[in-house]
């Protein structure tokens, strides 16, 4: 009889050792599942930048977390104007807000009218001036936008 007892005793130790890991298995793949679902709510808004050129508006779309505008080609923004540094401004977004800040050029930038001199966060709407190119930003969504630029003549 003791034996039927402690076999009962043992099974009923093994279910709950199983149950215990199936249970274990679930709240992870539970808190994997919450966690993704917290990062694909962080996406980068898209930032579209549109300025004034002699055809019409040019619109460019950016989704990466740093924008870098100047004159030089390896700017993400590259502005042919004279009036602007080789690196004259970096747009970034962080602490869920896009940011614009003057990367110490010749003839500074102004966001709507106003001198930066701190990194200062900008919303749709916003004017930025660089040097005489004047930029509309305008803050996305995040979706069905492409991610480096595109532009719309």
């Amino acid at each position: 009889m003791s034996a039927v007892i402690l076999l009962f005793i043992r099974l009923a130790m093994a279910l709950a050792l199983y149950g215990f890991l199936a249970w274990a298995i679930w709240t992870l793949w539970r808190d994997i599942k919450r966690q993704d679902e917290l990062l694909a709510a962080r996406r980068i808004p898209v930032l579209k930048l549109t300025k004034q050129a002699e055809s019409g508006e040019v619109s460019y779309e950016f989704s990466t977390p740093d924008v870098l505008v100047g004159r030089d080609q390896t700017c993400d923004l590259v502005l042919d104007e004279k009036t602007v540094s080789a690196e004259h401004a970096r747009l970034s977004y962080h602490h869920g807000n896009w940011w614009v800040e003057d990367l110490q050029s010749r003839n500074g930038t102004l966001l709507n009218l106003e001198l930066v001199v701190t990194p200062v966060v900008v919303v749709s709407g916003d004017e930025i001036q660089l040097g005489q190119v004047i930029i509309r930003v305008d803050v996305g969504d995040g979706e069905d936008h492409t991610p480096v630029s595109d532009s719309n003549g």
